[in-house]
């Protein structure tokens, strides 16, 4: 596969991955705020379903770009390589679990402090990918334009 392909299928998955991430925030930002609890265990059930996309931009934006510039690298592409590494964990520790517990939870209509303190933690967890994930793209175009 070219470089040029290469780039772009990075380009895009980190951007799917970014706009995923930003929606699934502010959906749940929102529909809590509504406070129609129907709402919100729609929004948590979707957001569940939908993490797998997630995961696939993620995956697809790390794979692309070790084929880019391989496992050894360093200056700005190491921070950023660094950043995805700290957003991965923390999806994959927090971010999933919590997806998994707030969908259940709020099928069940179990809205009690357990649960709102594990949706304040995603969120905290979710605004903190989104900018890892921002910086990530704002980096990535710096250095598009400095090689151009």
């Amino acid at each position: 596969m070219s470089k040029v392909i290469i780039k772009r299928i990075h380009k895009m998955a980190a951007v799917i991955a970014f706009l995923l991430i930003v929606l699934f925030f502010v959906s749940s930002l929102m529909v809590d705020i509504s406070g129609d609890y129907v709402a919100i265990a729609q929004v948590k059930q979707t957001i569940l379903y939908s993490v797998g996309f997630l995961v696939l931009a993620m995956m697809a934006t790390g794979i692309s770009a070790n084929k880019l510039y391989g496992a050894k690298v360093k200056g700005a592409l190491a921070v950023k390589q660094k950043r995805m590494k700290i957003a991965a964990a923390n999806g994959v520790v927090i971010l999933i679990p919590a997806a998994i517990f707030l969908a259940d939870w709020s099928a069940a209509g179990q809205f009690d402090s357990v649960y709102w303190t594990v949706q304040a933690i995603e969120l905290i967890a979710g605004a903190t990918n989104a900018t890892l994930l921002g910086l990530n793209i704002r980096d990535g175009i710096r250095l598009s334009h400095a090689t151009s």
